[in-house]
C-alpha cells in the first residue's frame, strides 16, 4: 500500500522545494521535516488551513505570531505552493484549534476514493517524521466516521495542550503515558484507555524514558 501523505514518507530534506520560479522557504520550520510536494494533497491541505483560519477570523498575520513561522511561508502553505514539516503542521493545528490529524486527513483525495473495506498491514503507511515529538501513522483514509492513528512518541515532556471540538480516544498500546486532560493528570499504562469529549483540552507524555505507543480515535 502506498504511503500518505507523499510529502510526509519520502526523505528527509534540508531545504524547501522550489516551485515554479520560486517558493519561498521558512526560515522558521524545522526543515529536517521538509520534503517535496504533493500538488493535489498540498492545494486539499492549504484549503483546508485557509478555511479553518477564515472560520476563525484570524489573519495569516496572527497565525505566523501564534506559530512562529513566517508569514509568507504560510501564505505558500494556503494555496498549496509549499509543504510544511509535520513539526509545523503540529503548532498550524494548535493555533487553529484543532488537531493535526484532521490536517492530515483533509489532504486526503476525496470521499469517493475511500474504499467501503481498508486494511493496513504492518508498516503500511508509517510517518517517520516530526509529528509532536514523534510519528505517526493514518489507519483509514477518505470519508470516514472517524479517524484512527497509531502513535509514536518518547517525550518525556509535557508540551502544548490540544484542544479542538471533536471527541478523541487514546488507548495505550506499550508504554505509560500521563494525560493531561483539562489540568487532571492521569497515568495509563499499556491496555488502558482514556476518552474525552471535545473542547477538553489535552496532552501527555511518557512517565520514565523510553518509547510508546498509542491507538489515537478522533471523530469526524
Amino acid at each position: 500500500m502506498s504511503c500518505w501523505p507523499a510529502w510526509a514518507c519520502t526523505r528527509r530534506r534540508t531545504s524547501e522545494r522550489v516551485a515554479a520560479s520560486a517558493v519561498l522557504a521558512d526560515p522558521s520550520a524545522d526543515r529536517s521535516a521538509d520534503t517535496p510536494r504533493d500538488d493535489q494533497a498540498g492545494q486539499r491541505l492549504g484549503a483546508h488551513i485557509r478555511m479553518l483560519r477564515r472560520a476563525r477570523r484570524l489573519t495569516l498575520v496572527q497565525v505566523a505570531t501564534e506559530t512562529d513561522l513566517s508569514h509568507p511561508f504560510l501564505s505558500q502553505i494556503e494555496r498549496g505552493l509549499a509543504q510544511p514539516s509535520l513539526g509545523s503542521l503540529r503548532r498550524i493545528a494548535v493555533a487553529l484549534g484543532t488537531s493535526p490529524i484532521e490536517l492530515i486527513a483533509a489532504a486526503e483525495g476525496p470521499a469517493s476514493t475511500a474504499p467501503a473495506v481498508e486494511v493496513h498491514r504492518r508498516g503500511d503507511g508509517a510517518v517517520a517524521a516530526d509529528f509532536a515529538s514523534g510519528s505517526a501513522r493514518m489507519l483509514a483514509h477518505g470519508d470516514r466516521a472517524f479517524r484512527p492513528m497509531e502513535y509514536e512518541g518518547e517525550n518525556t515532556e509535557p508540551g502544548e495542550h490540544f484542544v479542538h471540538a471533536e471527541d478523541e480516544f487514546v488507548y495505550v498500546l506499550e508504554g505509560t503515558v500521563c494525560v493531561d486532560l483539562d489540568g487532571e493528570l492521569r497515568t495509563l499504562d499499556a491496555t488502558e484507555c482514556a476518552y474525552f469529549r471535545g473542547g477538553v483540552r489535552h496532552r501527555w507524555w511518557s512517565v520514565r524514558p523510553g518509547m510508546y505507543r498509542l491507538l489515537i480515535v478522533k471523530s469526524t
